[in-house]
């Protein structure tokens, strides 16, 4: 069998369903070839075959040393049974809801072989059988569309070939018309799929003959690589650098380029600006975030216009009562920033670990509230939070919950029509803001209202386009309080101590203590080989450090890394630690990547759940037959249908970004050469910030040294600083403090 011919069509049907993957739809299933009668094991990837359903299908013999001879899908198409026997059978596999045996046979029976026609085109007529009322007839019909419409997505998909992985994206986006509409219409998802929609769309266009230098391509191809430079960071764009990617990647020629980004400029989709400094040079920016750039600046320059009332108290009067509300003896610096501080109605306050950061926002926080202000505490992400609220003993909110975003609206409902109700906001964590969203935050921010944000802009920049936080304190044209000193009761502390000396370009102190059980909180363990890195880092999190420090591996311990892939990257990391931290003898439901137990995060914002990016959570139930997981997000649990498992990722290991704004008790932290390009001081700097107890690094020395050195990362593109020039300019503030 093995030697027949590599393109071979049978047809049958399905007998047993060994393996499907939900996510990906690769199925294994065993197929009685019609005719012959004999049975096959078929491969590839195609929507969940149904027990007794007849396909044609088309592959290529392939020996597995295990299983022999097994065809490997290349397509697929679903034959229609045509006598009532044969619809029965069909009926009868389940994928159709409210069709038990009865009402199948009830069904055929009165319909016979018309029963599959009146199912798609007459579907009100399935009442006239008994058991069937018109919302079960409503069920079976839209069951029946949908059945059919991932069939033929993924066949068309697969035609083009597109990657058939897209069909769950695409029909979420479109539901059952997709193929019809990426059809009629395929430049479409390059505006509704940010990222991939444009291959797919461009893929689509050109096998239907659609030519290069169609103007809606090209105008597609230009907001594309405008989009790409925004998930690299960028707010904008040169245009030269636009260019030459449409015509590198795409084979665009420069004018026609330049003609769409005309186009494109008068019908308001993105905006083109000569830069301020060479006239000869210009700029492109997709409209939002033009948008949210000039906004920003628009707004800091409102609130800077607006005076500020003495404030009612004097630096005796601030330093009783914060004795009195936070039992705190602020020293004289301290007691100067927030002195300071009161008098102004934008301030920003920055430093990194051990500096008094939080000293100042607690205390700047109870002076207002003394004074009868309102104070709203905010964060950007969930576990920042909930880490504010902890170390200030208030009330914090994330941004996103700050501003209301309203799912049926689909936006945020706080905005500068209906302010956020406060006199005072705190924003901690601002480095991880990004453009779009700062804009958000102070366009719902009353003029009367004070803001001051705080941050560490020595962290890495946000995950999302622009650098906000570095743009203010560049801009030198509003008051920013540099904290530089570290507290004198953490001078004693390794973590603290060797993020500054990381800061500075210094090797942190390496030096371990002679007894091995004598806890320290700074290690470094020399391993040259990747896999002597990986073996490390899971005897540390099974074995080492739960026994010598008494910290739950799940809990309490977080691996974080540079990359995603190689044997140190998060993907294979999340595998060895799972399995050696939640084993599982039980095949998952579906064969997911999946186990009850295991650590998970969340990828993107999910204003529908509630839950957004960064957000940890412990995989709780998962239940095969309704295709539901469930999250235990520690405050609430979160259901998650098997279709939507794509927002959600292991977490045993995570990436150095997604750990921004958390705090872990011990962090272990793979180094290797590997890593090479993702080797920057402030990469290992932001990574060592996170623990509060322990930081294990574990690796090259040589790759530490490279990450020290390198201290140089990418220039993300961002034109705020300079849109901040107009405003008075102002001399940052030097202090010292502690926590």
């Amino acid at each position: 069998m093995s030697q027949a011919d590599p393109d071979t069509t049978v047809e049958g049907h399905v007998e047993r369903v060994t393996f499907y993957n939900p996510d990906s739809h690769f199925a294994i299933f065993r197929f009685r070839v019609d005719g012959s009668g004999g049975r096959i094991s078929v491969l590839g990837t195609m929507p969940e075959p149904g027990i007794g359903e007849t396909l044609r299908v088309t592959g290529r013999w392939e020996t597995h040393p295990r299983f022999g001879d097994q065809l490997r899908l290349t397509r697929f198409e679903t034959v229609l049974p045509t006598t009532a026997d044969e619809i029965r059978t069909y009926l009868a596999a389940g994928f159709l809801p409210g069709l038990g045996p009865k009402t199948v046979f009830r069904l055929v029976d009165h319909f016979g072989d018309e029963t599959l026609t009146v199912i798609e085109s007459t579907p009100e007529r399935l009442t006239e059988v008994d058991g069937i009322g018109e919302k079960t007839a409503r069920r079976m019909a839209a069951a029946w569309k949908t059945h059919h419409a991932v069939r033929d997505l993924m066949r068309f998909l697969h035609d083009n070939g597109i990657r058939t992985v897209y069909c769950s994206k695409l029909l979420g986006l479109y539901g059952t018309p997709a193929k019809e509409i990426l059809s009629r219409d395929p430049y479409r998802v390059a505006h509704d799929l940010p990222g991939i929609g444009f291959y797919i769309a461009d893929t689509i266009a050109r096998n239907a003959g659609a030519p290069a230098d169609d103007p809606v391509r090209i105008q597609a191809c230009v907001l594309h690589c405008l989009e790409q430079f925004a998930t690299e960071g960028d707010v904008f764009a040169d245009e030269d650098a636009v260019l030459d990617r449409c015509r590198t990647l795409f084979q665009i020629d420069a004018q026609d380029a330049m003609t769409a980004m005309a186009d494109l400029a008068d019908g308001e989709e993105l905006v083109i600006e000569n830069a301020p400094e060479d006239a000869g040079v210009r700029r492109l920016y997709l409209k939002p975030m033009h948008t949210a750039e000039t906004g920003i600046a628009a707004k800091v320059a409102a609130l800077m216009s607006v005076p500020v009332p003495p404030p009612d108290v004097d630096r005796q009067q601030i330093t009783e009562r914060v004795v009195k509300r936070l039992a705190i003896q602020l020293s004289e610096d301290q007691l100067a920033v927030v002195t300071d501080v009161l008098s102004h109605r934008l301030a920003v306050i920055t430093g990194g670990p051990g500096t008094g950061k939080t000293t100042l926002i607690r205390s700047v926080a109870a002076i207002f509230e003394s004074m009868g202000s309102r104070v709203r505490l905010a964060a950007p992400t969930g576990r920042a939070a909930r880490r504010l609220a902890e170390v200030s003993d208030r009330k914090a909110a994330t941004i996103h919950k700050l501003l209301r975003y309203s799912i049926e609206e689909g936006r945020f409902l706080h905005d500068g029509k209906d302010p956020i109700e406060t006199d005072v906001l705190i924003v901690d964590e601002v480095s991880m803001v990004d453009t779009a969203l700062m804009h958000h935050l102070l366009c719902a921010l009353p003029l009367n209202a004070r803001i001051i944000l705080v941050g560490d802009v020595f962290q890495l920049p946000s995950v999302g386009p622009g650098t906000v936080l570095a743009d203010l304190i560049a801009s030198a044209r509003l008051p920013v309080y540099v904290l530089n000193k570290i507290f004198r009761q953490d001078q004693q502390s390794p973590i603290v101590v060797n993020a500054h000396r990381i800061r500075q370009g210094l090797s942190p102190d390496l030096g371990c203590p002679e007894d091995p059980d004598e806890a320290n909180e700074f290690y470094f363990i020399e391993q040259h080989r990747p896999e002597r890195v990986v073996a490390t880092i899971i005897e540390l999190c099974t074995q080492a450090i739960p026994r010598h420090f008494s910290l739950d591996p799940m809990a309490d311990i977080q691996v974080l890394t540079p990359m995603h892939k190689g044997p140190a990257g998060t993907i294979n990391l999340n595998q060895a630690l799972q399995q050696a931290l939640n084993p599982s003898n039980a095949t998952p439901p579906q064969a997911m990547a999946f186990r009850t137990g295991d650590k998970v995060m969340h990828l993107r914002n999910n204003y529908h759940k509630d839950v957004f990016n960064g957000d940890i959570g412990t995989v709780g139930d998962i239940d095969g037959r309704n295709r539901i997981l469930t999250v235990d997000y520690q405050d609430r649990m979160v259901d998650y249908d098997f279709s939507e498992l794509e927002e959600l990722a292991l977490a045993y290991a995570i990436s150095v970004h997604k750990s921004q704004g958390s705090e872990y008790p011990a962090v272990v932290i793979p180094l290797t050469t590997q890593h090479y390009p993702l080797l920057q001081r402030n990469l290992l700097y932001t990574a060592v910030t996170r623990a509060k107890q322990l930081v294990v690094l574990v690796g090259d020395k040589r790759a530490l040294e490279i990450a020290l050195e390198r201290d140089a990362p990418r220039k993300r593109l961002s034109g705020l600083a300079s849109r901040l020039s107009p405003l008075s300019r102002r001399p940052a503030c030097h202090g010292h403090g502690g926590n």
